[in-house]
């Protein structure tokens, strides 16, 4: 209002037309959101400045208004307007929200033509522009071409590692950073945590903790959630919460990330205490919040508290239930063997379902033995992922838990057809700031012969207390001695044992596995935690299990 009543003097004494005073006109509207007031200073002007038509662009980027951006950019070239590395970086910006590839080409372009390639502002925009759009080997020629860098430079480029999942990559250019002494920002700090969630990076994670600690980027909202986010998907629940309670105030962005850690780690009760406390503060849900919520009914097989999340979310919030929502309530009803109940849900989704709803009906029709419906769900899978053989194999044990050998062999003819290939199990473990990775049957790593004898030795004390090798959970159509000799040697068995070997009698034993955990090895750790007295946690593609005292975490219901 203050900004308006000082426009109406300047008209009032004739000083609209001065271009200095236009342009603060233009940037007092824009800031305050009132777009159409600058656009109209802007079109009014009778002279404009370079620094007119840089505004004007900036606060349509700014605004989230990026096509308009980009149309005045070509209007400023129709016009003969010489422009600035300021000019084409801001409109490199609007690029990159609008994922504008053949603009951003031409811009860039543009920039060799006009020699701007080496200024710093533009290079920056130009592959921040590449990563976000997935082009990251134009990003990283950006990069390399760049004569000079800033900390937002290394930042965008971290970031465009993490957005295209090369994690490891993201880690080793920070590492890069470090050695150029640039000073960090909060920005390139909450890509490397994520990049340690993503891989579960725990040492990794802890060290950028600690830089964040000593930068005093800690209380930042955005920071503070990745911090929570990476410790829970390392398998450490406990210390995500701990950074959590230490966030004085706390928005939705920190407790989504908080229940969504608990309902990863089954801590169901935990996850809605936290989704009623957050009510009782004033904070709405939003979807992403009801993803996690739902997911922790989920995990433990809590029907009717998922149902009443579900209509809590279309009544109470107004919330329009999206695909992911979905996908959860198919599998509460799935793992708690609602299976026909599920298919009816999926009929009545206002679109069309998706791999991840069809492979959640599949598992459960796995469970339960429903082979009709496991083959109508496999039907669709076959047709959404062609080229996943977990889909393959998934119908073939279910066929197989069934004794229809028949059906099997079928099964698995398709899955030789149709040339693709089953993902092989594998477990990893981090040791001493070194990750030993295993196999099902692993011959390579260098003290194997020193794992297979200490796991002779945990399963001879196992027999004592009545271990026996569950072989319904093996279903190759081969004898019992044979199914025996296959489970005994599971990847996540042999990273546990190392695990027993070489870290603290203290320390928690944290492996990580690219597949479901089998029945078998479930049994397995529950008992080997009682024997050894240790604390084991194994994050598979569900969730995670927290085994102690020959207890799981997930109350066998995974």
């Amino acid at each position: 209002m203050e900004g308006m009543a000082c426009h109406g003097c300047l008209i009032q004494y004739g000083l609209w037309a001065n271009t200095l005073t236009s342009n603060m006109l233009i940037n007092m509207y824009s800031k305050c959101g009132f777009l159409e007031h600058a656009r109209r200073v802007f079109d009014e002007m009778p002279e404009r400045s370079l620094v007119s038509w840089n505004t004007m662009i900036g606060s349509y980027t700014q605004n989230g208004n990026e096509r308009e951006a980009l149309d005045l950019f070509v209007q400023m070239q129709r016009e003969g307007t010489e422009f600035s590395e300021f000019t084409l970086s801001g409109v490199l910006c609007a690029c990159a929200a609008e994922f504008a590839v053949f603009e951003c080409r031409q811009l860039h372009a543009f920039a060799l033509k006009t020699s701007m390639l080496e200024n710093m502002f533009v290079g920056t925009a130009l592959l921040d522009v590449y990563a976000k759009c997935n082009l990251l080997k134009d990003a990283i020629r950006v990069f390399e071409y760049m004569p000079e860098r800033s900390a937002v430079t290394w930042s965008s480029m971290v970031a465009g590692y993490v957005k295209n999942e090369l994690h490891e990559e993201a880690l080793m250019t920070f590492k890069k950073v470090q050695t150029t002494g640039v000073e960090f920002n909060q920005f390139i700090l909450s890509s490397v945590v994520a990049a340690c969630a993503a891989i579960a990076a725990k040492i990794e994670g802890i060290q950028a903790h600690a830089v964040l600690f000593k930068t005093g980027f800690i209380l930042n909202f955005f920071v503070s959630s990745s911090l929570v986010d990476m410790y829970s998907k390392c398998g450490s629940i406990n210390e995500a919460y701990l950074v959590f309670s230490c966030v004085k105030e706390k928005n939705i962005v920190l407790l989504n990330a908080m229940i969504s850690g608990f309902s990863r780690h089954g801590r169901s009760m935990e996850a809605m205490i936290l989704f009623e406390k957050m009510q009782q503060i004033g904070l709405q849900p939003n979807e992403v919040t009801y993803v996690s919520v739902l997911s922790a009914c989920s995990h433990m097989g809590l029907v009717k508290e998922g149902k009443k999340y579900f209509e809590m979310m279309i009544k109470e919030h107004n919330l329009s239930p999206n695909v992911v929502h979905y996908s959860c309530m198919v599998d509460v009803l799935g793992r708690t063997g609602l299976i026909n109940e599920a298919k009816i849900l999926i009929d009545k989704m206002p679109f069309e379902a998706t791999a991840s709803i069809w492979g959640s009906l599949l598992s459960s029709c796995r469970v339960y033995g429903n082979i009709e419906l496991a083959e109508i769900a496999a039907k669709h899978l076959f047709e959404i992922e062609p080229e996943n053989a977990g889909n393959h194999v998934l119908l073939s044990n279910i066929y197989a838990a069934n004794r229809k050998w028949d059906e099997v062999i079928q099964a698995r003819k398709l899955l030789k057809e149709t040339e693709v290939k089953k993902e092989r199990g594998k477990s990893w473990i981090e040791v001493k700031d070194k990750v030993h990775a295993f196999m099902v049957g692993e011959r390579n790593h260098d003290r194997i012969h020193e794992i297979y004898s200490k796991l002779e030795g945990i399963l001879e004390e196992m027999r004592k207390f009545g271990y026996r090798c569950e072989t319904q959970h093996d279903l190759h159509n081969v004898e019992e001695n044979q199914k025996e000799e296959l489970l005994r040697y599971h990847s996540e068995k042999l990273a546990f044992v190392f695990g027993v070997m070489c870290l603290p009698s203290s320390a928690p034993i944290r492996i990580m596995k690219n597949l479901r955990i089998c029945g078998d090895c479930h049994v397995f750790m529950k008992l080997a935690s009682k024997i050894t007295g240790r604390e084991v946690v194994v994050r598979d593609t569900n969730r995670f299990h927290h085994f102690r005292n020959g207890f799981c975490s997930c109350g066998e219901f995974w």
